[in-house]
Parts: C-alpha cells; sequence; structure tokens
C-alpha cells in the first residue's frame, strides 16, 4: 500500500505533466487551473493543494524541467569530449528541448515575466543558471588558450548563450530555417572551435 506521502508526491508530479500538456495547448495567457484539473482528471482542490495558483504550478513547472536539464547540461560539460563535440552535443539538445516542449515553457514564462515580476524574478533565477555554467566552462577555456582578448568569460557566456535564445524564439515563431538559418548557423560554431581547438594542439 503506498503512503500518503508517496500518493502526494505522484499527484503532484501527474498534476505538474497536465500542467506542461495544457500550456502547450493554450499557451500561459489561455490556461487555468480549471483545465488542468479536466487534463490531469483531479479535483480542483488538488491543484490549490498542492501549488496554490496558477502562477506557483507553472513556475514549479520551469523550475523542475530547468533543474533537470541543467543538471544534464553540466554533466556534458564536464566530459572528457572536445568542446567543438560539446557544442554540437548542445545544438542536440536543443532539438530535444524543442521537441518536449520545454523551450515553449521557457518562452511562454519570459512573456508572462514582462507583465509579472513574480514571475519575472524566477524566470530571470532559471535563465541566470544557464549563463552561470556557460560562464565557468568559458572560464575553464579562457585557462587553456590564455584569454579572449578583451572579452571576459561572463561576456563569452553571453556571446554564446544568447544566440541559442534567439533561435528559440524564432523557431517557435515559426520563421523557415531557409528564411533565417538559426539552426545551421548555430552548429556551424562548431567548426570555429573545432580548428581553435586543432590549433592549440
Amino acid at each position: 500500500m503506498k503512503s500518503s506521502k508517496r500518493l502526494n508526491s505522484e499527484t503532484k508530479s501527474h498534476i505538474l505533466d497536465a500542467a506542461k500538456a495544457s500550456l502547450l495547448d493554450h499557451g500561459y495567457a489561455g490556461l487555468s487551473t480549471r483545465k488542468v484539473a479536466a487534463v490531469a482528471q483531479v479535483p480542483l482542490s488538488q491543484i490549490h493543494y498542492h501549488f496554490g495558483s496558477k502562477r506557483n504550478m507553472i513556475l514549479e513547472l520551469l523550475e523542475t524541467e530547468n533543474r533537470r536539464l541543467l543538471e544534464r547540461q553540466a554533466e556534458m560539460f564536464e566530459g572528457d569530449a572536445p568542446l567543438w563535440k560539446q557544442w554540437e552535443e548542445a545544438c542536440d539538445y536543443l532539438e530535444e528541448d524543442l521537441g518536449s516542449g520545454y523551450v515553449r515553457v521557457l518562452n511562454e514564462m519570459i512573456a508572462a515575466g514582462w507583465s509579472d515580476e513574480e514571475i519575472a524574478v524566477a524566470v530571470r533565477q532559471q535563465v541566470r543558471g544557464w549563463f552561470d555554467l556557460l560562464a565557468s566552462v568559458a572560464a575553464r577555456v579562457q585557462h587553456r588558450f590564455g584569454g579572449f582578448g578583451p572579452f571576459t568569460a561572463q561576456e563569452v557566456a553571453a556571446l554564446a548563450g544568447l544566440p541559442f535564445l534567439g533561435a528559440e524564439m524564432v523557431i517557435l515563431l515559426g520563421i523557415p530555417e531557409e528564411a533565417l538559418p538559426a539552426r545551421s548557423a548555430l552548429r556551424k560554431v562548431a567548426l570555429v572551435i573545432r580548428a581553435m581547438e586543432d590549433r592549440d594542439m
């Protein structure tokens, strides 16, 4: 027999899955706790018990997804593969995250944060985690190559991370790759990194 604690955890996880599906269907503006309850097939009171509000529910969804993917990315960058190969893998992860809906969830909450400061604070923290990770990678690479000219590790992190955010936006907007080749441009950065690494060998 399952304990009440385990049942609560499973119910909460089930609601978050339903919230993600509903968010992908309706967007944050069109989302309601009632719709999520219907998808999850739980009483509305369960959503208020576990999360308190629509905002808290979606922020927890984002935090849960973000933490898992950030840990995945950190593990990849700590591996032994050359940096150019890690960049290629990051491009593969972008495709995975587009397919899973994470990118849509993140961008929905970024947009919601423009008019809701509480959401903005939470989303800034999530996004900052990615740039902090990139800054730590840049610092290691900087030590290896002896610097990046006038750029600090934080600035290199910005130059590495912002193209991914921009690519996510244009892909979500449905701009065709032939009109704005965001995916191919990101992948070709690996060629530049590989040339830099080959010169260092």
